[in-house]
């Protein structure tokens, strides 16, 4: 009864119809990190799919899509709100729009599966198109200005603990977008009679088990020994990183917690390099420029290397890089890593702003690359917003033995952002097989072994220093192998699928 009167309020239409449609997807993003609630997903999308396959035109399934995805987008984004308030005397008009602004970019994807959807038999071809269709268009999210595929449904599995490393095991062999497909698929499934609801619970039986087995397993190659690691969370406010009033204090306490950090190290895993991290905005100047900084932290650091955020100046032109620098133990710039995939509205303006948002704007790095280097090892760096692209965190022919990001959450508060950045980490270190190194400047950050277990995290908000032995690297995964292919291919077999039912459907009607 509850489910009819909830599936008849969008064959209404009108403003109820509408407002439904908002608080449909709102209630959908509950199952999205660090929540985690995916048995919501089968009502919300059910009753969604429900209300598109009921609408008497293609023009009120495109406008059930939109909504859904605005309420989805602006219910899992509404953190963004946060990163506007720290400027908020230049931009009060702007907290309103922050959420909902970038949800309207990326809400019409969702008209795809809507309208296609519709254009085969009901039953299985039509659940088969949606799916297929949904995760295809949710793939395009990284066509979108430098890219944007944040929340993808698939991350709804990781659950914390024990069930979520079950969960998640998957993605080794078809990336956090086949998660996506396969969830999408199974919460209409349970809708299409008890064959359906059978065959989704048989099927998560074997994905549980599956998942048990190999997260219960090790499978490090051998010969592979990576360092310990010192993660140094400094927890500095973003008004005293954009002010930098008290950068002479901010300074002295990294340099504290980089020698208990060592201290530590060298009491809890004798006999392994250690190896230290600072996030990123850790240094409040330019590293680059500043021989007496580095040879401070060389001293903090007492022989070990330390990998560290920093400015650094474009030559010739006045922009900035974003970069990641290893220091040697004798204080010299042994690498640096310039960040290539930028945050639009964050960290340049996109074209379809009509004023500067922005101070100054960064330029892109040339590529990822890997990093070869003594006590470190082989290294994938990487910085903040590039930790969130499935396929697309390790330079091609150039494999690391661990994947580092160091980051500045600290933008969008105690909020869901934090963890649903942190949360990407631990997916792509399934999806690579690689350890990940995830360094946040107020938290939340975490060390995640390559099956995405957790060997440690900090708090959000406190002062902190993890110390941890780095478990070794795997054998490529499936994923690794072939990438995003793996689940493009899926969605587009089950497009194929749905076409051909079509296609005997109307053949059945001529005959």
């Amino acid at each position: 009864m509850v489910v009819k009167a909830l599936c008849s309020l969008p064959q209404q239409g009108g403003w109820r119809g509408a407002v439904f449609m908002l608080v449909l997807g709102a209630v959908a993003a509950l199952a999205l990190p660090p929540l985690c609630f995916f048995p919501i997903l089968p009502l919300a999308l059910g009753l969604f799919y429900k209300a598109v396959c009921a609408a008497p035109g293609h023009r009120q399934a495109a406008l059930w899509g939109f909504l859904f995805g605005m309420g989805y987008h602006t219910a899992g984004l509404y953190w963004l709100t946060n990163a506007i308030l720290t400027r908020v005397h230049e931009f009060w008009w702007v907290v309103p729009f922050a959420a909902p602004g970038v949800a309207l970019l990326i809400a019409p994807l969702v008209m795809v599966p809507a309208l296609l959807c519709r254009s085969v038999p009901p039953g299985w071809p039509r659940v088969a198109m949606f799916a297929g269709s949904w995760t295809l268009a949710d793939m395009a999210r990284v066509f979108y200005f430098s890219g944007f595929p944040w929340n993808p449904l698939g991350s709804a599995l990781e659950v914390p603990g024990w069930l979520g490393d079950w969960l998640i095991q998957p993605a080794a062999l078809i990336g956090v977008d086949g998660l996506t497909l396969l969830l999408v698929l199974a919460s209409l499934a349970v809708w299409q009679g008890r064959r359906g609801l059978l065959a989704v619970v048989a099927c998560a039986g074997l994905w549980c088990g599956w998942g048990a087995w190999r997260a219960g397993h090790e499978a490090v190659l051998p010969g592979h020994v990576n360092p310990a690691v010192v993660v140094v969370q400094g927890n500095v406010t973003e008004d005293e990183v954009l002010g930098r009033d008290d950068a002479v204090s901010q300074f002295r306490s990294y340099l504290e917690l980089t020698a208990q950090g060592v201290r530590d190290a060298q009491r809890l895993v004798p006999g392994r390099p250690a190896v230290v991290v600072w996030p990123e905005s850790a240094f409040p100047g330019l590293l680059e420029e500043e021989g007496w900084a580095r040879q401070a932290i060389a001293a903090a650091a007492s022989g070990a290397p330390v990998l560290l955020g920093s400015d650094r100046r474009a030559a010739g032109v006045d922009r900035w890089y974003n970069s990641l620098m290893a220091l040697a133990p004798d204080g010299h710039i042994e690498a640096i890593y310039d960040k290539s995939r930028l945050v639009p509205f964050g960290e340049y303006d996109p074209w379809i702003l009509p004023f500067h948002l922005l101070p100054a704007e960064v330029v892109p790095g040339p590529g990822l690359m890997t990093w070869n280097l003594p006590q470190v090892g082989r290294v994938g760096p990487m910085v903040c917003y590039e930790i969130v692209f499935s396929g697309g965190v390790v330079a091609p022919g150039q494999r690391p033995d661990w994947l580092l990001t160091i980051s500045n959450d600290a933008w969008y508060g105690n909020s869901a952002g934090p963890r649903q950045h942190l949360a990407t980490g631990r997916l792509r270190a399934v999806e690579e097989g690689l350890p990940v190194v995830f360094v946040n400047n107020r938290g939340v950050s975490a060390i995640y072994d390559a099956r995405g277990r957790e060997v440690g995290r900090t708090e959000w908000g406190r002062e902190q220093v993890l110390v941890r032995p780095l478990p070794g690297p795997e054998a490529k995964t499936f994923f690794a192998l072939l990438g995003r292919w793996i689940p493009a291919l899926m969605s587009l077999l089950f497009v194929g699928a749905a076409l051909v039912g079509r296609w005997f459907d109307e053949k059945g009607r001529s005959v």
